[in-house]
């Protein structure tokens, strides 16, 4: 196993001075895009998508450092993808629509983001609102190059195509109405839970919720030597584990907003906050125990470090209960390191920069 690659705080240095500013470049170049749409609620909400959003294509970025991954194409298609996502979210969650056959429709966009060729949907077919001006094709077509580039795009396809199918169930469901939702998502997860014996539907929801093993795969794929083996594994750690520790910290620092504003909050199912915790803990257990099976795992267990870092050095995860919740995670998590990701968090929030 090759131990010659960046891990820890030379990873996190790497990753601020040199991937930040490439993503910011790639932002920009979005943004001006947006603004050529014809339809000011559809340009409106792909902005505040870049703007409100933008600490996920910075968070999902990292991979880019991945060993042999190339890093600005990888941000290229990190950024872009994210955007993609970012974007639908906005469109199912903030046009007061609730319509399963058109976010199905919209997030068609996705797949066709990791299919190198082939024609293109009509992504808009079911929305009311449609003048983008070909933003949303511009970011797909702008993925698909970069995917085109990938020497092991065969080995990493189905797993990709696996998880946007998942990501795209999940947003067709959890966009409608508050009287349909829960049931579309308990009845679509029993299907899979024989598999995830040890997660309930909501933890597997919330897995199925995030894009870090999407972003994996595409950095792993620019290894021309990539083994069928290794993509497994990595397949195995991050989902449910990776992801779904991903998604529960994003819901466990946006809880009260959710509630406030009648949206779905994976850790509202949880008894209490204390279940809450136990639970996040053993996402964070498992997700340690699965990057020591890894091919690079100081790598993967620097991501662990960042993501517990990055969400608990949010304000938001020092308010009311959550101060005592955090402050736990963070002590009771094990790892060296930790603490100081999490100070740097700090200080990149107070510099505006996260």
């Amino acid at each position: 196993m090759d131990q010659n690659y960046i891990n820890g705080t030379k990873l996190i240095a790497s990753y601020i001075y040199k991937v930040f500013p490439l993503v910011n470049r790639e932002l920009d170049k979005i943004a001006v895009l947006c603004t050529n749409s014809k339809d000011e609620i559809l340009s409106d909400l792909a902005l505040k998508s870049i703007k409100k959003k933008k600490f996920h294509a910075l968070g999902g970025s990292v991979y880019a450092l991945y060993p042999m991954a190339v890093v600005d194409d990888t941000v290229k298609f990190i950024v872009n993808f994210q955007t993609i996502s970012d974007y639908l979210d906005n469109l199912c969650d903030s046009a007061g629509i609730y319509d399963e056959q058109a976010f199905r429709q919209l997030h068609l966009a996705m797949s066709d983001a990791v299919t190198p060729e082939g024609e293109k949907a009509d992504y808009y077919k079911f929305y009311p609102y449609k003048e983008d001006n070909g933003y949303l094709n511009a970011l797909v077509d702008r993925c698909r190059n970069e995917i085109a580039k990938l020497p092991s795009y065969e080995l990493i396809k189905g797993p990709i195509k696996k998880q946007v199918k998942l990501y795209s169930d999940l947003q067709s469901f959890k966009h409608l109405s508050t009287d349909t939702r829960q049931k579309k998502l308990q009845s679509w997860s029993k299907e899979y839970l024989s598999d995830y014996k040890e997660i309930n539907t909501w933890e597997f929801s919330a897995a199925t919720g995030s894009t870090l093993n999407i972003f994996l795969h595409f950095a792993s794929a620019w290894d021309k030597n990539l083994k069928e083996e290794d993509v497994r594994n990595n397949e195995l750690a991050y989902f449910p584990w990776i992801n779904g520790l991903h998604i529960l910290l994003d819901y466990y620092i946006d809880y009260a907003e959710d509630i406030e504003a009648n949206e779905l909050n994976f850790t509202s199912f949880y008894t209490d906050q204390k279940e809450c915790e136990k639970r996040l803990m053993y996402f964070i257990e498992k997700s340690f125990d699965a990057c020591a099976k890894l091919q690079y795992p100081k790598f993967h267990a620097t991501i662990v470090k960042g993501l517990l870092a990055m969400y608990l050095s949010d304000p938001k995860a020092d308010k009311g209960f959550n101060r005592f919740t955090s402050k736990s995670i963070l002590k009771n998590s094990g790892r060296s390191n930790t603490f100081i990701y999490h100070k740097i968090c700090k200080v990149l929030r107070l510099a505006g920069a996260l």
